[in-house]
């Protein structure tokens, strides 16, 4: 979580060695596709993307809005948010979210991406991370992240 895109990929392509970032500028999360803390959602990020390795690295600064970004940014300045653990498929993402809540790991934010990636996260703060975000990301989605990771050759 940034407030500052370019400073932070300077310093993972410094420590990293993330070659070229591919930015998504204005990234709107609307109430039709999004909840934040069981409440229909609106709010907009910049979000940019690279590779170290077969690591996803995923920068995200919030233009507007109040969400589990600003919330974060606001309680603790920039740095590590979540790690995604991606389903392989819709069912075990379901599965997996219901593990979660059942265990005491409450949903706070959860949607779905045009192109239909879904996402949610879940307060993990016990594991030594702010949150989970769990991900069911269909083939189109994963043919984009490839290219990107592609990029970094």
């Amino acid at each position: 979580m940034t407030q500052d895109l370019p400073a932070t990929e300077g310093a993972l392509t410094a420590l990293l060695g993330a070659k070229k970032w591919i930015r998504m500028p204005g990234v709107h999360f609307g109430p039709e596709a999004c909840t934040y803390r069981g409440r229909p959602a609106d709010f907009v990020a910049d979000i940019s993307l690279s590779y170290a390795g077969d690591t996803q690295l995923e920068l995200i600064a919030p233009v507007s809005g109040t969400s589990i970004y600003t919330e974060f940014l606001d309680g603790n300045g920039p740095g590590l948010h979540h790690v995604c653990v991606a389903a392989a498929d819709a069912a075990s993402f379901d599965a997996a979210l219901a593990d979660a809540e059942r265990d005491g790991h409450p949903v706070v934010m959860a949607g779905t991406m045009p192109g239909g990636m879904r996402f949610a996260y879940v307060s993990a703060e016990q594991a030594g991370v702010p949150f989970i975000e769990y991900a069911y990301i269909p083939p189109e989605i994963h043919a984009m992240f490839d290219h990107i990771k592609q990029e970094q050759k």
